[in-house]
């Protein structure tokens, strides 16, 4: 039986896709979420167009100074994390 990866071990596409998600729970710019789950910009890229097709995120523009876009998780995104959470919990030992 295959063993569950660690934080330091491969990530699958759906643990990166949490990853995200969590990072966006309370509003996040594009270098955070590349900076805190570790993916290069072509890699998020991909990703967030992914969450934002499956409107499992949002994005909107925050007027201050300097304009900037905002990642925010949605409420589908959200269950996404609880069922991801319990599915985890079933598998790990």
């Amino acid at each position: 039986m295959r063993k569950a990866p660690n934080r330091r071990g491969h990530r699958d596409s759906i643990d990166i896709v949490a990853d995200i998600l969590r990072a966006s729970l309370g509003g996040a710019k594009k270098t955070q979420l590349m900076y805190h789950c570790n993916l290069s910009f072509r890699q998020l890229e991909s990703y967030l167009n992914l969450l934002l097709e499956k409107d499992l995120l949002r994005c909107r523009t925050v007027k201050s100074s300097r304009s900037s876009i905002v990642f925010e998780i949605t409420e589908k995104g959200q269950e996404f994390l609880r069922s991801y959470k319990i599915l985890k919990s079933l598998i790990s030992t």
